[in-house]
C-alpha cells in the first residue's frame, strides 16, 4: 500500500531528520514504530500520510508516485488513510458529532448513514452523552478518543496512529487496541508510533525502530 525507497527529509535546508528510509506497508500488516524523542517518528508519519513531501527518494502510495501527483490527487489519496495525530487536531468550533462525521461527509456519505455511524462510534468510545460538546470543553483523554473515532470511522485502508493511547487509561487503551486489531483483520494496514512497551507486549506485532533518523 505504501512504499518508501531511499527517502530523506530535511526542513528549510537544515540537516536531514530522516535518512535513506526504505519501508513497505502491505495490506493487512500491523507494525509498531518506536524510537526516542527526536528520532523522527512524527516526521515519518507526516510523509506516510502525504502531509509532507520528501526532500529526496520516492514514495509510492496505492501504486501512485506522489511526487508526480497534483495537489488534488494527493488529497484524494489521503481520504483512504486514517491518521491519529499526537496533538489530536480536532476542529474546536465543531461538536464531537461533527468532528467525527467530517471524514464521512468529505467522501459524500448520506446523512442518514452518517448519523447512525457516528452514534455507534460515540457509544463505543464512551462519549455518547457528549455528542454536542465542542473539543475545548473535553478533557485530553476525551479528545484523544474523539480523534481516534474520527480516524477509523471510514474504515480506512491504512491507519497511522501517533501515540494513540498516550492520554488514555489502561482499560480504554486496551479497548482501542482491540479496535485496531479488528480493523487489521479486515485488511487495514496499521502503523502505531508508541513508547508504550507494555502495550507492545500485550498486543504483539513486528516493531520498527527509528534511531537518529535511520530506520533499524
Amino acid at each position: 500500500m505504501i512504499e518508501l525507497s531511499h527517502v530523506g527529509l530535511r526542513y528549510d535546508g537544515g540537516p536531514e531528520v530522516l535518512s535513506d528510509i526504505n519501508l513497505h506497508l502491505e495490506k493487512g500488516s500491523f507494525h509498531y514504530l518506536t524510537g526516542s524523542s527526536g528520532s523522527g517518528k512524527s516526521s515519518l508519519m507526516r510523509l506516510l500520510s502525504i502531509g509532507k513531501l520528501p526532500s529526496r527518494g520516492d514514495i509510492n502510495v496505492f501504486d501512485n508516485d506522489i511526487m508526480y501527483l497534483s495537489r488534488e490527487k494527493r488529497a484524494q489519496l489521503r481520504q483512504k488513510i486514517g491518521v491519529i495525530f499526537q496533538g489530536f487536531r480536532l476542529l474546536p468550533h465543531l461538536s464531537l458529532y461533527d468532528n467525527v462525521a467530517l471524514p464521512l461527509r468529505l467522501i459524500g456519505t448520506p446523512e442518514t448513514k452518517i448519523k447512525s455511524a457516528v452514534i455507534d462510534m460515540a457509544e463505543w468510545i464512551g462519549l455518547k452523552d457528549y455528542m454536542h460538546v465542542k473539543p475545548p470543553f473535553l478533557s485530553g483523554g476525551q479528545q484523544q478518543r474523539v480523534a481516534i473515532a474520527r480516524a477509523v470511522i471510514t474504515k480506512p485502508q491504512i491507519l497511522l496512529a501517533d501515540e494513540p493511547t498516550g492520554s488514555l487509561d489502561d482499560i480504554m487503551g486496551a479497548k482501542i487496541m482491540t479496535l485496531f486489531e479488528e480493523l487489521n483483520k479486515a485488511g487495514t494496514a496499521i502503523l502505531v508510533a508508541t513508547h508504550n512497551q507494555n502495550m507492545i507486549k500485550k498486543f504483539p506485532h513486528p516493531t520498527l525502530k527509528l534511531k537518529a533518523g535511520n530506520l533499524v
